[in-house]
């Protein structure tokens, strides 16, 4: 005989809870959602020219990032849209008489200014570019870094032909068997930032090697080798797998030819495997291979700001 405080809850067994409900139409929301999407990109790849299948992203909406208008403007606005400073900052090296316009020095950060206007600020010219474009594209190998080949090889361009009608161009370059992070952009002024080398801009590269890194060859790194064109050295060097030496994670700041291969083929090793997972603090995070998307306004921000040492 049953106990008279036991409980048949056997009625309820067939019924949900509302939490259950709403997680039920949430899964099948994503899931038409994702039937949609699928469809979508399927039309867009069988419309795509066939060396580019499978590497085609759905068109997006960019940032618009204006530096100037065709219209009059103040000139600390102007300044701060050419992308050199803040537009507060901006005010004040006006009224310090560090602006120049049509080479004559302007102190009040109100003068209206138009695209026609040369504008120099400490001498360096401010370029009215209207519309900038900052694409963030994770590059697959046999791809190579150029706008333009002679040779009829695929570049990087094919990948992200589609995103503007604007002449883009890479920022740095990967050689042909290196995949990873690449900032393309029409930003001539911040494309020369990034690749001066007195900016240290940092880099880091997930790298395979053709047998497991040795401790002393570890050592030898970071002390430091020299190599045709001079020393080298790396900012960090780290094993990515403890159990699986091949693997290892190098930060470096140079922005010299194939430095990472040359300096570990220094001291004996080939690279298998070279993958750029961050550059100037922009990571491949949610692009796939061969994807690409722009840079978010923050991301732009950061860049402009971006320095020795950060």
């Amino acid at each position: 005989m049953k106990s008279k405080s036991s409980h048949n809850f056997g009625k309820f067994a067939a019924k949900k809870s509302n939490a259950a409900i709403k997680e039920q139409f949430k899964q099948e929301k994503r899931k038409v959602k994702k039937e949609r999407e699928a469809y979508f990109d399927k039309k867009r790849q069988e419309s795509a020219p066939q060396h580019l299948r499978g590497t085609v992203k759905a068109p997006e909406t960019p940032p618009v990032h204006t530096r100037a208008d065709e219209g009059l403007m103040p000139l600390n606005k102007y300044i701060a849209h050419a992308g050199i400073c803040a537009r507060r900052d901006a005010a004040d090296m006006v009224k310090k008489g560090l602006v120049k316009v049509n080479g004559e020095t302007v102190t009040e950060p109100g003068h209206k200014v138009s695209s026609k206007d040369e504008v120099r600020v400490n001498g360096k010219k401010a370029f009215p570019v209207r519309n900038l474009f900052y694409i963030l594209l994770n590059k697959p190998k046999d791809y190579i870094t150029t706008t333009d080949d002679p040779k009829q090889r695929k570049t990087v361009l094919d990948l992200v032909g589609r995103a503007t009608k604007e002449r883009i161009f890479p920022v740095g370059r990967l050689d042909r068997n290196t995949s990873g992070v690449l900032l393309l952009t029409n930003d001539g002024e911040l494309a020369q930032k990034l690749t001066h080398p007195s900016n240290e801009v940092k880099k880091v590269y997930a790298v395979t090697l053709n047998r497991p890194l040795e401790k002393a060859d570890f050592d030898k790194i970071l002390a430091g080798v020299t190599l045709d064109d001079g020393p080298a050295s790396v900012d960090v060097l780290a094993y990515a797998d403890v159990k699986d030496k091949t693997q290892v994670g190098v930060e470096i700041h140079s922005g010299r030819n194939r430095i990472v291969r040359r300096i570990f083929e220094k001291v004996g090793y080939d690279v298998r495997g070279l993958d750029r997972v961050v550059f100037a603090g922009l990571t491949k995070k949610n692009v796939d291979r061969g994807k690409w998307r722009f840079l978010t306004e923050k991301e732009v921000r950061d860049l402009k700001h971006f320095g020795k040492g950060k």
